[in-house]
């Protein structure tokens, strides 16, 4: 099974291959916001994947345009409630407040 490593607080944890991110973030007791529940419209779940992208799904149309509107966006930017995990490890860095900064 892929690991998901999540920084800045360094925990892993297994995941199914796909396992919404969003899921696993929160499965790991990890503090992630998303205000929209998981439809891609408000952003507050977006993070940096550190490693692993690839072994992402592929950003959907809704997720490039909502990341569009977000201030900060990097070629390492997704949004946790519409990343998908396949089978390799990823790594993520979550952002803001709510993750520990």
């Amino acid at each position: 099974m892929p690991v998901l490593t999540i920084l800045p607080s360094g925990k892993t944890i297994e995941v199914e291959p796909g396992s919404r991110l969003l899921d696993a973030i929160l499965k790991a007791e990890e503090k992630i916001q998303s205000k929209c529940g998981g439809e891609a419209k408000c952003g507050t779940c977006h993070l940096f994947v550190q490693e692993g992208k690839k072994s992402l799904s592929k950003t959907t149309r809704a997720e490039n345009e909502q990341l569009d509107t977000i201030v900060g966006v990097g070629s390492k930017s997704r949004l946790a409630c519409q990343a998908n995990f396949g089978t390799e490890n990823v790594t993520v860095e979550l952002l803001g407040f709510d993750s520990g900064r």
